[in-house]
C-alpha cells in the first residue's frame, strides 16, 4: 500500500516545526532548572513560546539568588505577570 502524500507532506512539515519548538523547550526546561521546579517544566515550556526569552531568563535569575523566596516558581509567576501588567 503506497503512503498518500499528504502523509508525507504532514511528515516533513511536523519535522521542520520540532526544530522550531526544541527551542522553546530548552529554555523551558532552563526555566524551570534555574527555579528548581521540573515540576512544571511544561508551563515552563508553554511561558518561552509567549515572551522573550532573555526576558525570562533574567527575571529567572533573580528568583533564584533570592534566598528569602521559598516557592521560586510561584514568584517567578508573580515577577513576570506583574511585569506583563506594567508594560500595557
Amino acid at each position: 500500500m503506497p503512503l498518500d502524500d499528504n502523509y508525507l507532506e504532514k511528515l516533513k512539515k511536523r519535522g521542520e516545526q520540532g526544530h522550531v519548538y526544541k527551542e522553546f523547550q530548552d529554555t523551558g526546561l532552563m526555566l524551570a532548572d534555574i527555579l528548581r521546579d521540573r515540576e512544571h517544566k511544561a508551563l515552563y515550556i508553554k511561558l518561552a513560546k509567549e515572551h522573550d526569552k532573555q526576558e525570562l531568563l533574567s527575571i529567572a535569575k533573580r528568583v533564584a539568588e533570592n534566598k528569602d523566596v521559598k516557592n521560586k516558581g510561584a514568584y517567578f509567576m508573580r515577577v513576570l505577570f506583574d511585569g506583563a501588567k506594567d508594560k500595557k
